[in-house]
């Protein structure tokens, strides 16, 4: 059962992160737009106000997401448990890609399509 409790723990990460670097995200944005740290794409670099408001967006996103993602991974992997570790590694491995896709999909998506929404190509508020 080691195996188990390692993967356990092993697809708690990711949606910590998401909860842990959301919250951060949302009320600690980076204080200047730079291509280090934060979110970094081009819509969200045109100026303060894009920035802001991307990283607001992305954090609250992200924070939700991880929630879900916790819960749903948790609940998934418990389904496992009495399982033998090739299945348990399988499962543990759809988790883990089910994850990631969820980092992108549902979060820098929406993200830019409320940049979008939310401004002009050239970074004014419309």
């Amino acid at each position: 059962m080691w195996v188990w409790w390692f993967m356990f723990f092993s697809n708690l990460v990711v949606p910590i992160i998401f909860i842990v670097i959301g919250r951060m995200m949302w009320k600690h944005c980076p204080k200047d737009i730079n291509g280090i740290i934060g979110y970094r794409t081009k819509r969200s670099m045109k100026n303060m106000d894009t920035w802001k408001f991307a990283h607001e967006h992305c954090g609250r996103l992200w924070w939700k997401l991880g929630w879900i993602i916790l819960i749903l991974s948790v609940l998934a992997q418990i389904l496992v448990y009495n399982s033998s570790e090739h299945v348990i590694g399988i499962v543990e491995a759809i988790i883990c890609y089910v994850q990631c896709i969820v980092l992108v999909v549902a979060s820098i998506f929406p993200t830019e399509k409320a940049l979008k929404k939310t401004f002009h190509e050239d970074g004014t508020r419309r």
